[in-house]
């Protein structure tokens, strides 16, 4: 298996500015998200050489090392490409729109219920907006700590980070405040452009 490696951000770490600040993109890209590609390829390297001993225990006690870097290093890659600086990330509009609107009632009953779900989500992890192939249908999924929403089967759209580290040194503890925010960076051009692919596949 190939090496991760840490995915250029498609802006400036200032870009984001006022809703994140360069401060908190600078620890979250260059600290936690590249701490979770060192953490990866160092278990990979363990893996192989479990495999290559058929040593079954240490295969088995390194998959939650593979599960949480893993999983941080593929939700930060989304992340990173579903934000855009202010009034760059275009407008929620056509398949999507009408999918939101469909699913959820409206784009405002969408982010209501977004905040609703992230403000409550205990702990650290992620909240997603989902396609569901089965379904055919938008969702909003909490996952814990770094788990993947590959993990349940479904498409990732939109994720935002709920994790302290996200926000704690601009919004300090009041999390509702971050979420409030972070739509103002959402880049729509993005998550239409997921979407369509997820309904294409």
């Amino acid at each position: 298996m190939e090496k991760a490696v840490l995915p250029p951000l498609p802006y400036e770490l200032n870009a984001l500015e006022p809703v994140i600040s360069k401060e908190i993109m600078d620890f979250h890209y260059n600290k936690h998200h590249a701490a979770y590609v060192k953490n990866w390829n160092a278990a990979l390297d363990k893996l192989a050489e479990a495999e290559a001993k058929s040593d079954v225990a240490a295969i088995v006690g390194l998959q939650p090392a593979l599960k949480f870097n893993g999983g941080g290093h593929v939700n930060h890659s989304i992340f990173w490409t579903n934000l855009a600086p202010v009034g760059k990330g275009g407008k929620v509009e056509g398949a999507l729109l009408d999918a939101l609107n469909a699913d959820f009632g409206s784009l405002q009953n969408f982010i209501d219920r977004f905040i609703e779900k992230a403000t409550s989500l205990q702990g650290s992890g992620w909240v997603w907006l989902a396609y569901c192939k089965v379904s055919k249908r938008l969702k909003i999924v909490p996952m814990d700590n770094q788990d993947p929403l590959s993990l349940k089967g479904l498409v990732p759209l939109l994720g935002v980070d709920v994790w302290e580290h996200a926000y704690y040194l601009q919004y300090k503890n009041v999390r509702a405040d971050y979420l409030k925010e972070i739509w103002k960076v959402v880049n729509w051009t993005n998550v239409a452009e997921r979407y369509k692919n997820a309904i294409k596949a």
